[in-house]
Protein backbone atom coordinates (compact mmCIF):
# COMPACT_ATOMS: atom_id res chain seq x y z
CA UNK A 1 0.00 0.00 0.00
CA UNK A 2 1.24 3.49 -0.90
CA UNK A 3 -0.29 5.76 1.72
CA UNK A 4 -3.12 5.56 4.25
CA UNK A 5 -4.60 9.06 4.08
CA UNK A 6 -7.39 8.10 1.67
CA UNK A 7 -10.54 7.11 3.50
CA UNK A 8 -10.91 4.09 1.21
CA UNK A 9 -7.76 2.51 2.69
CA UNK A 10 -9.98 0.67 5.16
CA UNK A 11 -11.43 -1.19 2.16
CA UNK A 12 -8.32 -3.33 1.73
CA UNK A 13 -7.26 -3.31 5.38
CA UNK A 14 -10.65 -4.57 6.51
CA UNK A 15 -11.53 -7.05 3.76
CA UNK A 16 -10.41 -10.05 5.76
CA UNK A 17 -8.37 -12.97 4.51
CA UNK A 18 -9.85 -14.17 1.23
CA UNK A 19 -6.62 -15.98 0.48
CA UNK A 20 -6.08 -14.11 -2.78
CA UNK A 21 -3.64 -11.35 -1.74
CA UNK A 22 -0.97 -10.88 0.91
CA UNK A 23 -0.25 -7.44 2.35
CA UNK A 24 3.56 -7.17 2.56
CA UNK A 25 4.12 -3.48 3.18
CA UNK A 26 2.55 -0.08 3.85
CA UNK A 27 4.35 3.15 2.97
CA UNK A 28 3.11 5.90 5.32
CA UNK A 29 5.16 8.71 6.83
CA UNK A 30 2.46 9.68 9.35
CA UNK A 31 3.23 7.23 12.14
CA UNK A 32 0.23 8.25 14.24
CA UNK A 33 -2.09 7.50 11.32
CA UNK A 34 -0.28 4.23 10.67
CA UNK A 35 -0.67 3.16 14.31
CA UNK A 36 -4.37 4.00 14.32
CA UNK A 37 -4.99 2.16 11.05
CA UNK A 38 -3.03 -0.98 11.91
CA UNK A 39 -4.51 -1.15 15.42
CA UNK A 40 -8.05 -0.81 14.04
CA UNK A 41 -7.53 -3.80 11.75
CA UNK A 42 -5.33 -5.94 13.96
CA UNK A 43 -2.20 -5.55 11.83
CA UNK A 44 1.44 -5.25 12.89
CA UNK A 45 3.34 -1.96 12.65
CA UNK A 46 6.17 -4.10 11.24
CA UNK A 47 4.36 -3.74 7.91
CA UNK A 48 4.82 0.04 7.92
CA UNK A 49 7.67 1.85 6.17
CA UNK A 50 8.40 5.58 6.34
CA UNK A 51 8.62 6.00 2.56
CA UNK A 52 7.60 4.30 -0.66
CA UNK A 53 11.10 3.68 -2.04
CA UNK A 54 12.17 1.75 1.08
CA UNK A 55 8.97 -0.27 1.09
CA UNK A 56 9.39 -1.23 -2.58
CA UNK A 57 13.03 -2.26 -2.08
CA UNK A 58 12.50 -4.26 1.11
CA UNK A 59 8.98 -5.69 0.76
CA UNK A 60 9.24 -6.44 -3.00
CA UNK A 61 5.50 -6.33 -3.78
CA UNK A 62 4.03 -7.62 -7.05
CA UNK A 63 1.53 -4.74 -7.05
CA UNK A 64 0.87 -1.52 -5.17
CA UNK A 65 -2.45 0.08 -4.27
CA UNK A 66 -2.32 3.88 -3.95
CA UNK A 67 -4.22 5.37 -1.00
CA UNK A 68 -2.76 8.86 -0.83
CA UNK A 69 -3.84 12.10 -2.48
CA UNK A 70 -4.69 12.13 -6.19
CA UNK A 71 -1.58 14.24 -6.83
CA UNK A 72 0.56 11.45 -5.36
CA UNK A 73 -0.64 8.93 -7.97
CA UNK A 74 2.00 10.10 -10.42
CA UNK A 75 4.83 9.64 -7.91
CA UNK A 76 3.60 6.13 -7.12
CA UNK A 77 3.71 5.14 -10.79
CA UNK A 78 7.10 6.82 -11.24
CA UNK A 79 8.45 4.64 -8.41
CA UNK A 80 6.70 1.40 -9.35
CA UNK A 81 6.74 1.27 -13.15
CA UNK A 82 10.55 1.08 -13.64
CA UNK A 83 10.58 -1.78 -11.13
CA UNK A 84 7.89 -3.67 -13.06
CA UNK A 85 5.40 -3.32 -10.18
CA UNK A 86 1.73 -3.10 -11.18
CA UNK A 87 -0.39 -0.28 -9.73
CA UNK A 88 -4.04 0.24 -8.82
CA UNK A 89 -4.98 3.79 -7.83
CA UNK A 90 -8.16 5.00 -6.18
CA UNK A 91 -10.44 7.00 -8.44
CA UNK A 92 -9.80 9.05 -10.48
CA UNK A 93 -6.64 8.00 -12.33
CA UNK A 94 -4.99 11.41 -11.96
CA UNK A 95 -5.65 15.00 -10.89
CA UNK A 96 -5.18 16.31 -14.43
CA UNK A 97 -4.56 15.12 -17.97
CA UNK A 98 -0.86 15.98 -17.91
CA UNK A 99 -0.30 13.65 -14.95
CA UNK A 100 -2.52 10.98 -16.51
CA UNK A 101 -0.60 10.95 -19.79
CA UNK A 102 2.74 10.74 -17.99
CA UNK A 103 1.47 7.81 -15.91
CA UNK A 104 0.15 6.06 -19.02
CA UNK A 105 3.47 6.53 -20.82
CA UNK A 106 5.36 5.00 -17.89
CA UNK A 107 2.96 2.06 -17.66
CA UNK A 108 3.32 1.30 -21.35
CA UNK A 109 7.08 1.79 -21.39
CA UNK A 110 7.61 -0.65 -18.54
CA UNK A 111 4.79 -3.07 -19.35
CA UNK A 112 2.84 -2.78 -16.10
CA UNK A 113 -0.90 -2.79 -15.52
CA UNK A 114 -2.22 0.58 -14.31
CA UNK A 115 -5.78 0.22 -13.03
CA UNK A 116 -8.27 2.60 -11.41
CA UNK A 117 -10.63 1.51 -8.65
CA UNK A 118 -14.19 2.84 -8.30
CA UNK A 119 -16.67 1.51 -5.76
CA UNK A 120 -19.33 1.38 -8.48
CA UNK A 121 -17.27 -0.99 -10.64
CA UNK A 122 -18.18 -3.86 -8.33
CA UNK A 123 -21.95 -3.28 -8.26
CA UNK A 124 -23.98 -6.17 -9.58
CA UNK A 125 -26.54 -3.67 -10.85
CA UNK A 126 -24.09 -2.05 -13.23
CA UNK A 127 -23.12 -5.42 -14.69
CA UNK A 128 -26.79 -6.29 -15.05
CA UNK A 129 -27.60 -2.92 -16.61
CA UNK A 130 -24.78 -3.27 -19.12
CA UNK A 131 -25.86 -6.77 -20.12
CA UNK A 132 -29.48 -5.69 -20.65
CA UNK A 133 -28.36 -2.78 -22.84
CA UNK A 134 -25.55 -4.30 -24.87
CA UNK A 135 -26.22 -8.05 -24.87
CA UNK A 136 -30.02 -8.20 -24.74
CA UNK A 137 -30.62 -4.89 -26.57
CA UNK A 138 -33.48 -4.23 -24.16
CA UNK A 139 -33.52 -0.45 -24.68
CA UNK A 140 -32.33 -0.04 -28.24
CA UNK A 141 -29.81 2.77 -28.62
CA UNK A 142 -28.87 4.78 -25.54
CA UNK A 143 -30.37 8.27 -25.70
CA UNK A 144 -29.64 9.73 -22.25
CA UNK A 145 -27.66 8.84 -19.14
CA UNK A 146 -28.11 10.65 -15.81
CA UNK A 147 -25.77 9.71 -12.98
CA UNK A 148 -25.93 11.07 -9.43
CA UNK A 149 -23.04 10.64 -7.01
CA UNK A 150 -22.11 12.14 -3.69
CA UNK A 151 -23.11 12.66 -0.09
CA UNK A 152 -23.77 15.54 2.35
CA UNK A 153 -20.07 16.47 2.21
CA UNK A 154 -16.81 15.19 3.70
CA UNK A 155 -17.13 17.44 6.74
CA UNK A 156 -20.76 16.46 7.33
CA UNK A 157 -20.02 12.74 7.16
CA UNK A 158 -16.95 13.10 9.38
CA UNK A 159 -14.04 11.88 7.25
CA UNK A 160 -10.67 11.58 8.99
CA UNK A 161 -8.67 14.84 9.20
CA UNK A 162 -5.80 13.40 7.11
CA UNK A 163 -8.27 12.66 4.31
CA UNK A 164 -10.10 15.98 4.61
CA UNK A 165 -6.86 17.94 4.44
CA UNK A 166 -6.02 16.91 0.88
CA UNK A 167 -9.55 16.17 -0.36
CA UNK A 168 -10.42 19.87 -0.04
CA UNK A 169 -7.09 21.13 -1.42
CA UNK A 170 -7.10 21.71 -5.21
CA UNK A 171 -3.31 21.31 -5.29
CA UNK A 172 -3.64 17.75 -3.97
CA UNK A 173 -7.04 16.63 -5.28
CA UNK A 174 -7.33 18.67 -8.47
CA UNK A 175 -10.68 20.11 -7.36
CA UNK A 176 -13.56 19.29 -5.04
CA UNK A 177 -16.82 17.52 -5.76
CA UNK A 178 -16.17 17.59 -9.53
CA UNK A 179 -13.10 15.37 -9.12
CA UNK A 180 -14.29 13.40 -6.10
CA UNK A 181 -17.67 12.38 -7.51
CA UNK A 182 -17.80 13.55 -11.11
CA UNK A 183 -15.30 10.82 -11.97
CA UNK A 184 -17.88 8.10 -11.21
CA UNK A 185 -20.27 9.39 -13.85
CA UNK A 186 -17.51 9.94 -16.40
CA UNK A 187 -16.26 6.39 -15.85
CA UNK A 188 -19.68 4.74 -16.12
CA UNK A 189 -20.78 6.81 -19.13
CA UNK A 190 -17.59 6.07 -21.04
CA UNK A 191 -18.05 2.37 -20.24
CA UNK A 192 -21.71 2.39 -21.29
CA UNK A 193 -20.67 4.11 -24.52
CA UNK A 194 -18.03 1.38 -25.03
CA UNK A 195 -15.07 3.73 -24.69
CA UNK A 196 -16.41 6.43 -26.99
CA UNK A 197 -15.20 9.94 -26.20
CA UNK A 198 -17.89 12.63 -26.01
CA UNK A 199 -18.07 15.37 -28.61
CA UNK A 200 -18.48 18.18 -26.08
CA UNK A 201 -18.29 18.82 -22.35
CA UNK A 202 -20.18 21.60 -20.55
CA UNK A 203 -20.00 22.13 -16.80
CA UNK A 204 -21.27 24.39 -14.06
CA UNK A 205 -19.72 24.31 -10.59
CA UNK A 206 -20.68 26.15 -7.40
CA UNK A 207 -19.59 26.71 -3.82
CA UNK A 208 -22.79 26.36 -1.82
CA UNK A 209 -20.76 26.04 1.39
CA UNK A 210 -17.85 28.46 0.88
CA UNK A 211 -17.27 28.75 4.60
CA UNK A 212 -16.76 24.97 4.81
CA UNK A 213 -14.99 24.40 1.47
CA UNK A 214 -13.33 27.75 0.66
CA UNK A 215 -10.85 26.40 -1.91
CA UNK A 216 -12.97 24.02 -4.01
CA UNK A 217 -16.40 23.55 -5.55
CA UNK A 218 -18.93 21.46 -3.65
CA UNK A 219 -21.45 21.00 -6.48
CA UNK A 220 -20.92 20.20 -10.16
CA UNK A 221 -23.20 19.44 -13.09
CA UNK A 222 -21.58 18.21 -16.30
CA UNK A 223 -23.27 17.61 -19.66
CA UNK A 224 -21.65 15.32 -22.23
CA UNK A 225 -22.86 15.10 -25.81
CA UNK A 226 -22.39 12.14 -28.15
CA UNK A 227 -23.59 11.79 -31.77
CA UNK A 228 -26.80 10.10 -30.63
CA UNK A 229 -26.92 10.55 -26.88
CA UNK A 230 -26.49 12.90 -23.95
CA UNK A 231 -25.04 12.34 -20.50
CA UNK A 232 -25.65 14.37 -17.35
CA UNK A 233 -23.30 13.97 -14.38
CA UNK A 234 -24.53 15.37 -11.07
CA UNK A 235 -21.75 15.35 -8.47
CA UNK A 236 -22.26 16.98 -5.10
CA UNK A 237 -21.16 17.35 -1.51
CA UNK A 238 -24.64 18.78 -0.84
CA UNK A 239 -26.98 15.82 -1.21
CA UNK A 240 -29.19 15.24 1.84
CA UNK A 241 -28.12 11.56 1.78
CA UNK A 242 -25.45 9.30 0.27
CA UNK A 243 -26.17 8.33 -3.31
CA UNK A 244 -24.68 6.49 -6.25
CA UNK A 245 -27.40 5.84 -8.81
CA UNK A 246 -27.31 5.46 -12.58
CA UNK A 247 -30.24 6.14 -14.94
CA UNK A 248 -30.09 5.04 -18.58
CA UNK A 249 -32.82 5.92 -21.08
CA UNK A 250 -33.07 4.29 -24.49
CA UNK A 251 -35.37 4.15 -27.48
CA UNK A 252 -37.67 1.60 -25.84
CA UNK A 253 -37.50 2.25 -22.11
CA UNK A 254 -35.22 2.96 -19.20
CA UNK A 255 -33.15 1.15 -16.57
CA UNK A 256 -32.25 2.64 -13.21
CA UNK A 257 -29.49 1.20 -11.05
CA UNK A 258 -30.84 2.42 -7.72
CA UNK A 259 -27.88 1.09 -5.73
CA UNK A 260 -25.58 -1.92 -5.78
CA UNK A 261 -28.39 -4.52 -5.61
CA UNK A 262 -31.60 -3.04 -7.12
CA UNK A 263 -32.50 -2.33 -10.73
CA UNK A 264 -35.74 -0.68 -11.81
CA UNK A 265 -36.70 -1.47 -15.39
CA UNK A 266 -39.46 0.08 -17.48
CA UNK A 267 -39.95 -0.98 -21.08
CA UNK A 268 -42.41 0.72 -23.41
CA UNK A 269 -45.69 1.62 -21.71
CA UNK A 270 -45.31 -1.12 -19.09
CA UNK A 271 -45.14 -0.58 -15.38
CA UNK A 272 -41.72 -0.27 -13.73
CA UNK A 273 -40.37 -3.55 -12.38
CA UNK A 274 -37.79 -3.76 -9.61
CA UNK A 275 -35.19 -6.52 -9.82
CA UNK A 276 -32.78 -7.72 -7.14
CA UNK A 277 -29.35 -8.33 -8.61
CA UNK A 278 -26.65 -10.46 -6.94
CA UNK A 279 -23.05 -9.37 -6.59
CA UNK A 280 -20.80 -10.20 -9.55
CA UNK A 281 -18.90 -13.50 -9.30
CA UNK A 282 -15.40 -13.45 -7.84
CA UNK A 283 -13.00 -11.89 -8.68
CA UNK A 284 -15.29 -9.28 -10.29
CA UNK A 285 -16.85 -8.46 -6.92
CA UNK A 286 -13.79 -6.88 -5.30
CA UNK A 287 -11.04 -4.55 -6.54
CA UNK A 288 -8.17 -6.37 -4.88
CA UNK A 289 -9.29 -9.81 -5.99
CA UNK A 290 -9.52 -8.35 -9.49
CA UNK A 291 -6.06 -6.79 -9.22
CA UNK A 292 -4.60 -10.13 -8.11
CA UNK A 293 -6.27 -11.92 -11.03
CA UNK A 294 -4.88 -9.35 -13.48
CA UNK A 295 -1.36 -9.61 -12.04
CA UNK A 296 -1.50 -13.42 -12.27
CA UNK A 297 -2.65 -13.27 -15.88
CA UNK A 298 -6.06 -14.78 -15.12
CA UNK A 299 -7.84 -11.66 -16.43
CA UNK A 300 -6.74 -9.31 -19.20
CA UNK A 301 -8.49 -5.92 -18.91
CA UNK A 302 -10.16 -4.80 -22.13
CA UNK A 303 -9.59 -1.22 -23.31
CA UNK A 304 -13.17 -0.23 -22.44
CA UNK A 305 -13.31 -1.98 -19.04
CA UNK A 306 -14.23 0.17 -16.06
CA UNK A 307 -10.78 -0.09 -14.47
CA UNK A 308 -8.73 0.02 -17.67
CA UNK A 309 -6.11 2.61 -18.50
CA UNK A 310 -7.52 3.67 -21.92
CA UNK A 311 -10.99 4.25 -20.48
CA UNK A 312 -9.67 6.18 -17.50
CA UNK A 313 -7.59 8.44 -19.71
CA UNK A 314 -10.91 9.47 -21.27
CA UNK A 315 -12.33 10.02 -17.78
CA UNK A 316 -9.54 12.44 -16.88
CA UNK A 317 -9.93 14.20 -20.24
CA UNK A 318 -13.63 14.72 -19.45
CA UNK A 319 -12.83 16.05 -15.95
CA UNK A 320 -10.18 18.41 -17.33
CA UNK A 321 -12.62 19.72 -19.95
CA UNK A 322 -15.34 20.10 -17.30
CA UNK A 323 -13.06 22.18 -15.07
CA UNK A 324 -12.12 24.38 -18.03
CA UNK A 325 -15.76 24.76 -19.04
CA UNK A 326 -16.75 25.82 -15.53
CA UNK A 327 -13.91 28.34 -15.31
CA UNK A 328 -14.53 29.92 -18.70
CA UNK A 329 -18.31 29.54 -18.93
CA UNK A 330 -18.29 27.82 -22.31
CA UNK A 331 -18.78 24.44 -23.94
CA UNK A 332 -15.55 22.55 -24.63
CA UNK A 333 -15.20 20.54 -27.82
CA UNK A 334 -12.98 17.50 -27.46
CA UNK A 335 -10.62 16.71 -30.33
CA UNK A 336 -11.87 13.62 -32.12
CA UNK A 337 -9.21 10.97 -32.65
CA UNK A 338 -9.61 9.13 -35.99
Amino acid sequence: MAGLTHGHADWILGRGDRGDVELVGIAEANQDLARRSTRRHGLSMDLVYDDLETMLEEARPDAVTAFGSIREHLAVVEACAPRGIHVMVEKPLAMNLRHARRMAALAREHGIHLLTNYETTWYGTHRGLYEMIHQENALGDIRKMVIHDGHPGPVAIGVDPEFLEWLTDPEQNGGGALIDFGCYGADLMTWLMRGERPLTVTAVTQQLQPDVYPKVEDKATVILTYPGAQGIIQASWNWPYNRKDTHVYGERGDILALDRTRLRVRLGDGDPKEIEVPAPPAPLDDPFAYLAAVVRGEITPGPADLSSLPLNLVVVEILDAAALSAREGRRIKLPQVP
